[in-house]
């Protein structure tokens, strides 16, 4: 009868843990970027808390603010200038439906080989343009709804980035005692090795976190030296904006396309053709190497495996995969080298090594 009472205990615990995941599945993403936030931070959290003599709840408070003021002032500027870029976007379409193009450029002839035929495909498509835009009309409205789709996604994930902002603080409060929880469970479950997985889930998400930060900030420097050559205004404010939408995937090409497309519009053409090439080769470019090295950098993890981690986390999870699928691969990893490591030895081995130190 012990044994079915205990059995029955277990059901409804595990039936109780399976509705409190069914519960918060909803907030899974806030409470996943609200937790890598808290965490990526947490020294300045202590220094801050000393400051404040021990006052936690203060301290978590100002932190949170600031993080409000840190990323919704650019995002909200960044709203601004798309919409500004969309208004001066849509004016030079219906100029071209109307005017037709501009007349081309000086230089486009000089180009070797193709310049004279460049200047022909300019013509015929400026005396062409009606019949251009016609074909293209059916095409414009399925971009219209792409891009409405992504506007929605968009607003989900700026809801989320609020959720997320709000549950740092808890976070930030209550983070000691989260921790020596964790700490707890896993010690029950793994036993003495709790110390050990916990130190490489921790250095794993702090060195992603190195990773992505140390991306961002050198788009961002990358990008104010491009937009400087090309003479785009606000070239300090446009970098800013890059280093925060370097932090989710293809965000950096939200600020060089419209600032390229800009140069385009006033005929700056060929600052507009470099800015394009300097935008996707070395801007976007730069986070394809970049970033796994810096995530691998400090770690006795392979490259390799850094990034199947970086690459694979993100198709499987999206933008959380990055941290997720380093984590993942670490542990797994760390956890057959283990096992390895401690398999048992055979007779016939320890029988030749007994053997061996008899001969000597």
């Amino acid at each position: 009868m012990l044994n079915n009472d205990r059995l029955l205990v277990q059901i409804l615990l595990l039936g109780l843990l399976g509705a409190s995941l069914w519960v918060l599945a909803p907030f899974w993403s806030a409470l996943f970027w609200a937790g890598v936030l808290a965490f990526a931070s947490w020294p300045l959290m202590r220094l801050l808390t000393r400051w404040l003599r021990g006052r936690q709840a203060a301290a978590a408070g100002l932190l949170t603010c600031g993080w409000i003021v840190l990323v919704a002032v650019p995002l909200v500027m960044l709203g601004f200038n798309l919409a500004d870029h969309i208004r001066d976007a849509t004016v030079m379409i219906k100029g071209f439906q109307v005017e037709g193009l501009p007349a081309p450029p000086a230089w486009l002839a000089g180009v070797p080989l193709v310049g004279q035929s460049l200047v022909d495909g300019w013509q015929t498509i400026d005396q062409q343009g009606a019949a251009l835009f016609a074909t293209l009309r059916p095409y414009l409205g399925q971009v219209g709804n792409w891009l409405l789709a992504r506007s929605a996604q968009l607003g989900g994930g700026v809801l989320e980035l609020a959720l997320s902002l709000v549950l740092v603080f808890f976070f930030y409060r209550d983070g000691p005692r989260l921790a020596a929880f964790v700490h707890s469970l896993l010690e029950r479950l793994i036993g003495d090795r709790a110390e050990h997985y916990l130190e490489l889930v921790a250095g794993t998400v702090q060195r992603v976190v190195n990773g992505v930060i140390g991306t961002a900030a050198a788009q961002a420097v990358l990008a104010l030296v491009g937009l400087y050559i090309a003479g785009v205004p606000g070239a300090m404010l446009l970098a800013s904006l890059t280093f925060v939408l370097s932090l989710i995937p293809m965000g950096p090409p939200l600020v060089w396309v419209p600032a390229t497309a800009w140069l385009a519009s006033q005929g700056d053409y060929g600052y507009a053709i470099f800015l394009g090439i300097w935008g996707f080769f070395v801007i976007s470019g730069v986070d394809n190497f970049l970033k796994p090295y810096l995530i691998s950098r400090g770690g006795n993890l392979p490259l390799v495996v850094v990034l199947l981690g970086v690459f694979g986390g993100i198709l499987a999870f999206g933008f959380m995969g990055l941290f997720l699928g380093p984590t993942l691969l670490a542990v797994a990893y760390r956890l057959l080298g283990d096992w390895v490591a401690n398999a048992p030895v055979s007779a016939d081995v320890i029988e030749t090594e007994a053997q061996a130190r008899e001969s000597k």
